[in-house]
């Protein structure tokens, strides 16, 4: 798959998913049943009910107002796990509030280049070497502890396993770690260097150009355990003036449950 078909792809589905979750949340609070026979929630009994108080989610990231300078590689990944409290609201309980802790990092991979994160006397480089010496594998990896919140809607709160679910919400997070990671010293033919095998690695940490704290927003849209989801960091990934204010964003696979 090539770099403009994955943007294209990755952005396509970005917006699929955010209208589908708009579209069906209208669609399961607007189509319930008539006045007439409105449930007497009640008497709903939650006690064998999940709450979705674990989430793990692994999604495709790339980067929007990124420079075409920028030669990004492959399928770019996300992983996150939160552990959630869920709070259903007594006069509805197919709805509720669920937050809680959790971890996300970002890797994002590169082709034939140099991030310059340990050079602070200048703004942040994303150096072409296509025509030198580089490594065959290189990756940028951002970590953050994060807090999510969730406005949740399932149409089953008596059996969220088995009921279509759909979240919105939001989550801050705060910059723990971040790194440049390569692998495979190799020349601009892709051979590798005399001296260097295959084990090579370089690793590189140094947080200085990126912002300390993020706001991002989420969606999910699925059934039982398995749904969609998506984000969008609201704010650049790198700190104004010193680089290019890119904007994080990823669609992917969230497992709930318990």
């Amino acid at each position: 798959m090539t770099e403009n078909t994955f943007v294209h792809y990755t952005t396509d589905m970005k917006k699929f998913l955010f209208l589908a979750v708009a579209f069906s949340l209208s669609s399961f609070i607007y189509s319930q049943e008539t006045p007439s026979k409105k449930k007497d929630w009640s008497k709903v009994r939650l006690t064998n009910r999940a709450n979705d108080h674990f989430m793990l989610q692994y999604g495709i990231t790339n980067w929007t107002n990124k420079p075409d300078s920028i030669n990004t590689k492959g399928f770019s990944r996300t992983f996150n796990f939160y552990i959630m409290i869920d709070m259903p609201f007594k006069t509805d309980p197919r709805f509720s509030v669920a937050f809680g802790p959790g971890v996300g990092v970002d890797n994002i991979f590169f082709e034939a280049t140099n991030i310059t994160t340990t050079n602070h006397l200048k703004p942040l480089e994303f150096q072409n070497l296509k025509d030198t010496n580089h490594f065959d594998k290189y990756k940028l990896v951002n970590a953050f502890l994060e807090l999510p919140v969730e406005l949740r809607f399932a149409n089953n709160p008596e059996n969220s396993n088995k009921s279509w679910k759909i979240a919105l919400g939001a989550k801050v997070g705060v910059q723990v770690s971040s790194h440049t990671k390569g692998k495979r010293w190799v020349n601009k033919n892709g051979d590798l260097i005399s001296g260097f095998d295959d084990k090579y690695v370089r690793k590189d940490k140094d947080k200085y150009f990126f912002n300390g704290n993020r706001l991002v927003g989420m969606a999910r849209i699925g059934y039982g355990n398995l749904s969609l989801f998506g984000t969008y960091q609201i704010g650049s990934l790198i700190k104004e003036g010193l680089g290019p204010q890119v904007r994080p964003y990823t669609i992917g696979l969230t497992i709930s449950g318990l």
